[in-house]
């Protein structure tokens, strides 16, 4: 059974990991505004893996007898600088997130609820190669700089991105 600190920090977490989605899919709708089909389609991606992420948590929640809280997502930005900061907000944003899913395992360690700090523990993991693909996202769009053939050189090789769900359902859902 989880304790209601840690149930609350879940589910805080699954709202976090809504609001991400919410955010990817603005900055793609952005970028596919901005004629960048490739950019728009990583981005979109990015936002269908958030979704993922919060209905796995959310499904542990139930598993270990929480129960899951929801709030409102907050809107987001609709218009962007340049391509180079729709990526510069994402890298913040993973930044953010790790902090929070740091703070969900410690939260786990200090309640010696070892199969939460073991669920969680994924997230830490994921977290570090979310970062890292923005921070190398960050750097490609800086090198590019306003140079359109290079921006669309990197939104051709960011259109190859897909969807692969990484909690593929087990038979039993």
């Amino acid at each position: 059974m989880l304790k209601e600190r840690l149930s609350k920090a879940l589910s805080d977490q699954v709202n976090a990991e809504f609001y991400s989605a919410y955010l990817y899919l603005g900055m793609s709708a952005y970028a596919d505004r901005a004629g960048f089909k490739g950019i728009a389609n990583w981005l979109h991606v990015q936002s269908r893996e958030e979704m993922a992420h919060a209905i796995h948590i959310y499904r542990h929640i139930l598993e270990r007898g929480g129960t899951p809280s929801f709030d409102d997502i907050t809107a987001s930005r609709a218009e962007y600088g340049g391509i180079r900061e729709v990526f510069e907000k994402v890298l913040a944003h993973e930044r953010h997130v790790s902090g929070l899913i740091d703070g969900i395992a410690s939260i786990a360690l200090e309640e010696r609820d070892h199969a939460t700090y073991n669920f969680i523990a994924w997230f830490v993991s994921e977290q570090v190669e979310e970062e890292a693909s923005a921070e190398e996202l960050v750097s490609k769009a800086r090198h590019a700089g306003d140079d359109p053939a290079l921006l669309f050189s990197l939104d051709a090789a960011l259109a190859a991105r897909t969807f692969r769900d990484p909690f593929p359902p087990s038979g039993d859902d």
